[in-house]
């Protein structure tokens, strides 16, 4: 299981966070040229789920192999790996947008699937603020160390699987507006949750904003939170 992956401190340019893609490589694009992106200098961190529903979703290739993009694996990563290998529903991935992948022959498939099953389920940024994490659903606790450790030591399979779907699929902090703060963190970057605009919770920040359903597409600076800060009930 590859599990995290450490960054060391940019020290030439600037690193930016996106939201949930799901195959809009061109509007990626577009939004970079927007923001005089530089990938000789400047690093982009994605929250996972390249693929599925979006027009493009085979380009998430040639985006993993940029080196400067680096994104952790989502829960629709992890479906289309899983079917690969015989061992998720070809129904429901259809039913979630992963006709794009079905459509493929199985030496395609098995192509695409190793290099999204070479993302890590976490990453690990120095920035001058702090440490800032990613991962694409949640991490459960108030410490990113301790999950880290957890899932990198797991010492069984149902273990491992378990924390995995945390880190995939949860979305218990979002539900229940959880306003706690990871503690050994700047702060931690989330996708999956479509929202209609970005929303900070204690130090956890969701940039899902559903550009594949006809919403933006949330490109940040890495240390920067140019939005509303939701507050405890």
């Amino acid at each position: 299981m590859n599990v995290i992956r450490r960054f060391p401190l940019n020290t030439t340019g600037c690193d930016f966070v996106v939201g949930d893609i799901h195959g809009c490589f061109e509007r990626l694009q577009y939004e970079l040229d927007a923001i005089g992106f530089d990938g000789s200098r400047d690093r982009l961190f994605s929250v996972g789920d390249l693929v599925d529903r979006g027009p493009s979703s085979e380009e998430c290739i040639d985006w993993i192999a940029k080196p400067w993009f680096h994104a952790v694996r989502g829960n629709h990563e992890q479906m289309a790996v899983g079917v690969a290998a015989g061992k998720h529903d070809l129904g429901n991935y259809l039913a979630n947008g992963g006709g794009w992948f079905l459509s493929l022959d199985d030496s395609r498939q098995k192509l695409i699937a190793e290099v999204l099953d070479s993302l890590p389920y976490l990453i690990e940024v120095e920035t001058r603020a702090g440490r800032v994490g990613l991962v694409h659903a949640e991490i459960n606790g108030d410490s990113w160390d301790d999950f880290a450790e957890a899932m990198s030591e797991a010492d069984s399979n149902n273990k491992r699987k378990r924390l995995a779907e945390i880190a995939l699929w949860s979305r218990t902090r979002i539900t229940y507006g959880d306003t706690s703060h990871i503690n050994d963190l700047y702060c931690l970057y989330v996708g999956h949750t479509p929202l209609k605009q970005p929303v900070e919770l204690g130090n956890v920040r969701y940039v899902d904003t559903g550009c594949v359903f006809g919403g933006r597409l949330t490109i940040n600076p890495i240390t920067e939170w140019p939005h509303a800060i939701a507050e405890a009930a």
